[in-house]
């Protein structure tokens, strides 16, 4: 089972809304180099996460796992708060 657990993909991001009963939205952001002309570019994402227990508040940083479907958007749980927000 852990070894299943371990292939899933995780992401690390900073919850930018937890107004919602167990879920947060978790912004991920990634550097990509453009195709073409090579230049670094930020590549921006939301995620619904499940919260359970509302752990995780507006500005922290969470580390989230893929899971199965939970609701019609949510795919992700939040699985630890790196960092608590100021």
């Amino acid at each position: 089972m852990a070894e299943e657990r371990s292939q899933r993909k995780t992401r690390v991001g900073v919850v930018v809304s937890g107004k919602m009963e167990k879920t947060v939205v978790v912004r991920v952001e990634t550097l990509r180099r453009h195709a073409k002309y090579g230049k670094t570019m930020r590549h921006v994402r939301k995620f619904k996460a499940h919260n359970e227990g509302n752990a995780a508040r507006d500005g922290d940083k969470v580390l989230i796992m893929e899971t199965r479907p939970l609701s019609k958007e949510k795919r992700w749980r939040v699985v630890q708060v790196l960092e608590k927000a100021k």
